[in-house]
């Protein structure tokens, strides 16, 4: 397997993934900068021409990073990211819909129709006048989320989960783009500061 991967959270998220795992993932650094990713050769792997793009020994090639991460679990069951449990599983799954939904995507949007800008506006289609509704309704839903969250170690509760590092890598890129974490928050500043300090997030910064 090789992993195409580039700056940015979503190849971050598959990166944390694989570093939990403690598996050997070669890299193949794909510049977004300058638009590698929004051409051949790269979007014969990923016609959608997003990082990361994970190449399979057999020449195939998945993209989507919870699909990334959901494949590698399955080859690389222990440790359990996603659950051990058709439970866990599901529970897992849960939350990393419901931030994606609500937090990733209005933030990432956020970003790109706003700072991001000059370099998404001739990429992708942008609303730049919708950029700060999104960032607020991810600054809501984040408020949301600390108030479900209260109590427990990490978003799944005792267990490190998909959920913890999806959320993470964009939390940790908001803070980099002008979204940064309300210090009002009640849980999530202390959660981001625990999975800030696990390995994987250090080595994939």
């Amino acid at each position: 397997m090789k992993l195409h991967t580039g700056m940015g959270p979503n190849p971050r998220t598959v990166r944390m993934f694989i570093a939990e795992k403690g598996i050997d993932v070669p890299l193949v650094q794909v510049d977004l900068m300058s638009g590698e990713n929004r051409r051949a050769p790269f979007t014969e792997k990923n016609p959608a021409g997003q990082l990361p793009c994970l190449e399979l020994d057999d020449g195939s090639y998945v993209s989507e990073i919870t699909v990334i991460c959901e494949y590698l679990e399955e080859k690389h069951p222990k440790p359990a990211l996603i659950g051990s449990t058709p439970e866990e599983r599901a529970e897992t799954r849960m939350w990393t819909r419901r931030i994606d939904l609500n937090i990733v995507e209005p933030m990432a949007n956020g970003f790109r129709f706003a700072e991001g800008l000059p370099l998404f506006k001739d990429r992708i289609r942008t609303i730049p006048q919708a950029a700060d509704d999104l960032k607020a309704t991810a600054r809501e839903k984040l408020v949301w989320l600390d108030g479900l969250c209260r109590g427990g170690e990490f978003i799944c509760g005792k267990r490190f989960t998909l959920a913890d590092v999806f959320l993470f890598a964009f939390l940790d890129f908001g803070a980099a783009v002008g979204q940064t974490l309300d210090p009002s928050l009640k849980w999530l500043p202390g959660w981001f500061a625990r999975v800030a300090a696990r390995p994987s997030a250090a080595a994939t910064k």
